[in-house]
């Protein structure tokens, strides 16, 4: 029998780190980074063709603020969906269990492809791959997480252990925080670790059983938000008061590291978080120079003897830059971020400074 898979796809993060493109208003699932749709559109389309399931009307959870970008990025790509409109940030677990229960509404054995929203997959041939092997695997119960094979000792990604062989894949034995660079080396000498991609594959049923047995916190006011907030074919409302008595937890850490049915389909698909500009100007497209230059309609990037940068223009205003290397630049409207790119992880830092400084209104 042909399961039926629902895409559940998170749109709930700020993106501070791509700050001051990404906004809480606007966070970077909602531009155009490394393409001509969004990030989120992007995410959308690549599931449409090549699974061996029936796949349901995606459930996309998000801020309820942002129910205007979902909507854009959802004609952008083509494709209806159901949004799932959070009342406040909750974290994975509590937005997992959300899609679950929308999707056991339609289908008692749903499973669940659970994947952000503002990650790169360059090759999604790959991906779909990895999915119809770990289709069976949901199917008998597992708790499926993709790892992506690791092509160097990165210190900025959290891991995996596989642990005995299953098919197509590994036992799960662990969850690693993001190591030092000695222990990521270690790592991916050893093999048995992959980078933590964030993204599952599960029985929705499942999902919720084990986040009721190590969870009831988070399980059971999510389950009365869903059942007493008002739901049609397209939006999705938990009620906000036992919604927000729900703690706040990944399901890396809520479900993840406690269960004894987890496992590991392992892939290289050309994935990246698009976690900060060092990371976007390697992903995104380069001019003989080493820049990756991206100007809107109303702006212009005039350079002289730069290279190895990213400029960035979407203020209206005419940009130069000269005499420069390893720089990253980002015009908008009303901010401006100059920084070196080898330091662009320092943009967390800044939005702590301008928050602290009560300067809300360009975060």
């Amino acid at each position: 029998m042909t399961p039926t898979l629902f895409p559940a796809i998170l749109s709930g993060g700020a993106g501070t780190r791509l700050w001051p493109l990404s906004r809480n208003s606007q966070p970077k699932q909602f531009h155009r980074l490394l393409g001509q749709r969004t990030m989120l559109a992007e995410t959308l389309v690549r599931l449409q063709d090549g699974i061996e399931a029936d796949l349901a009307t995606p459930l996309i959870v998000c801020n309820q603020d942002h129910e205007p970008h979902i909507d854009a990025s959802l004609a952008e790509a083509g494709l209806p969906g159901c949004l799932v409109l959070e009342p406040s940030a909750r974290n994975t677990a509590a937005a997992a269990a959300l899609a679950c229960h929308a999707a056991l509404v339609q289908n008692e054995a749903a499973l669940l492809l659970l994947l952000p929203a503002d990650h790169d997959i360059r090759n999604g041939a790959a991906f779909r791959r990895a999915i119809n092997t770990a289709l069976p695997l949901a199917q008998t119960g597992q708790i499926v997480c993709f790892g992506i094979e690791p092509s160097r000792p990165e210190t900025g990604f959290g891991y995996i252990k596989g642990g005995d062989t299953l098919p197509g894949g590994f036992e799960l034995a662990r969850f690693v925080e993001k190591p030092n660079l000695k222990t990521a080396e270690g790592y991916v000498a050893d093999g048995s670790y992959f980078w933590n991609a964030g993204i599952f594959l599960f029985s929705a049923r499942t999902f919720l059983d084990e986040l009721a047995a190590f969870r009831p916190d988070i399980a059971e006011p999510v389950e009365r938000a869903f059942r007493e907030g008002p739901a049609t074919n397209d939006r999705i409302c938990p009620a906000p008061g036992p919604w927000n008595e729900a703690a706040s937890d990944s399901i890396d850490y809520a479900v993840g590291e406690r269960t004894r049915r987890g496992a590991i389909v392992p892939v290289t698909m050309g994935w990246s978080d698009v976690g900060s500009y060092n990371v976007l100007h390697d992903l995104a497209p380069k001019d003989e120079d080493g820049n990756a230059v991206h100007r809107e309609p109303q702006s212009d990037i005039v350079l002289e003897r730069v290279s190895d940068s990213y400029i960035r223009a979407e203020g209206g205003r005419v940009v130069t830059v000269a005499g420069c290397e390893g720089l990253v630049v980002v015009d908008t409207p009303d901010a401006l971020f100059v920084g070196r790119k080898d330091k662009s992880q320092l943009v967390k830092d800044v939005v702590c400074r301008l928050r602290d400084l009560g300067l809300e209104d360009v975060l």
